[in-house]
């Protein structure tokens, strides 16, 4: 059982989506006092759940515990990121005004002007994002969930496909990884020399960007991974009628969306994959991350 503060809480989760939402009866097994604020709906036992606590104050979020849990993303258009849908958005301002000296708050990508602002006020940021083993769990999650996108959206089965991954980071790398474990046809695109070596000693085709728009016409699944404007006019003309292209950059950074709607190109943009389909693994993690720096 964690040591008792002064506090009526000792852990206050704000918005999020279903990472921080299935956070809550972990901690509540763990003995944390929990006190949820626009959370989405909780999936847990009645047993766990009655030791939940709930408000529908910011004020008393703030106010009545020493730890305060965001989401992933923190914010969303200056706002507190909260998926359940609400008419009074919470803006980071009002945020700012209500926390406190040597409180401590866990988010993912939290704003850097956010940040330096709660240094100077003593009060202890812990990004889930800047963790390295962190990063790397939401990319497995991020992957799983973004080859779950394209087969709900494509009738063809993935096996012996031609399959595209732009871009070899944390989540290209997984996602190949996973597209090879079900036998398709991979080629990873990238501008970098390293990647390319890496995916190549692994057994992947590869594709240089420069040469993306000459050759994407080959491939039936194409997934983005890049945050800039590599699927551009240019590439978007040559794709397949029959291709699909799933986009998890963020803030639909990846693709011309203009272009693409006039193209009809079946492109679908897949922002917060793991919390829409491993929010409980996900959990595990982030609880585990938040208790190993209480």
């Amino acid at each position: 059982m964690p040591p008792r503060t002064m506090a009526k809480y000792d852990i206050a989760i704000l918005g999020g989506d279903r990472r921080t939402a299935c956070m809550a009866p972990i901690l509540a097994e763990k003995g944390y006092r929990v006190l949820c604020f626009r959370t989405v709906n909780i999936p847990c036992s009645p047993s766990i759940k009655s030791k939940l606590s709930f408000t529908d104050s910011l004020r008393e979020a703030l106010d009545s515990a020493p730890v305060i849990i965001g989401g992933i993303p923190f914010t969303k258009s200056d706002s507190l990121y909260c998926e359940e849908n609400s008419d009074a958005a919470i803006s980071i301002s009002e945020l700012q005004r209500g926390i406190h000296k040597h409180q401590k708050i866990f988010a993912g990508v939290i704003p850097d002007d956010f940040r330096k602002t709660c240094e100077e006020r003593e009060i202890h940021c812990h990004d889930f994002m800047r963790d390295e083993p962190m990063s790397l769990y939401n990319a497995v999650s991020t992957a799983e969930g973004a080859i779950l996108e394209a087969l709900l959206h494509k009738d063809t089965n993935l096996h012996m496909s031609n399959t595209l991954v732009l871009g070899y980071g944390r989540c290209g790398k997984i996602i190949a990884d996973r597209l090879q474990g079900l036998h398709a046809c991979v080629t990873v695109c990238s501008n970098d020399a390293n990647e390319l070596a890496l995916a190549c000693a692994l057994g992947f085709e590869t594709l240089h960007l420069s040469k993306l728009w000459n050759n994407i016409c080959c491939y039936e699944y194409i997934f983005n991974t890049i945050p800039a404007r590599v699927l551009n006019r240019r590439c978007l003309e040559k794709v397949s009628p029959n291709a699909i292209v799933i986009d998890i950059a963020s803030n639909k950074t990846g693709a011309d969306y203009e272009t693409a709607r006039k193209l009809n190109v079946n492109i679908h943009f897949c922002p917060g994959l793991p919390g829409k389909y491993a929010g409980e693994s996900c959990a595990k993690y982030l609880t585990e991350y938040v208790i190993n720096r209480l």
